[in-house]
């Protein structure tokens, strides 16, 4: 393929790919798989941009390491589940609050929607680590097998 074909593709979905995986998991509070999804689908854009660009430009539009991100996300998803407990409810049972907004009647927010930002990051994190680590062996050659 043609590299100024790849790079122009990949600069322009990138940032698209990006934008559908929030939305999906911004929608997945109420269908299960909404931050999986959105979390595969962010690894897929900065994959995108390893393949046109290379793994260090990968690696700097991602910004945090990816171990890292994977362990914030986690900490969230188990976050998410202590105000039940909290209430004295099972751990990870949903709870939904208002908040108040001055142009319409409020904002539904819920435990469900952070424990789902919570895959997301973890799913992120951990795609990404794999992604960039499988390709850290591409510019060795493999040994030969028997030696």
């Amino acid at each position: 393929m043609n590299p100024v074909v790849m790079h122009t593709v990949a600069r322009m979905m990138a940032p698209v790919l990006l934008l559908v995986s929030l939305v999906l998991a911004v929608r997945g509070h109420d269908i299960p798989g909404g931050g999986f999804v959105g979390g595969l689908l962010a690894a897929a854009a900065f994959a995108l941009q390893m393949v046109a660009f290379g793994r260090s430009a990968a690696r700097r539009q991602l910004r945090v390491h990816p171990t890292r991100l994977a362990a914030a996300g986690l900490l969230v998803a188990l976050i998410s589940g202590v105000p039940a407990m909290l209430g004295g409810r099972a751990f990870l049972s949903s709870l939904w609050g208002q908040v108040p907004l001055p142009w319409s009647d409020g904002l539904k927010v819920g435990t469900p929607q952070l424990f789902d930002v919570g895959v997301y990051l973890a799913v992120l994190g951990t795609a990404m680590s794999f992604i960039l680590g499988m390709s850290r062996g591409e510019e060795t050659t493999a040994p030969e097998l028997g030696r």
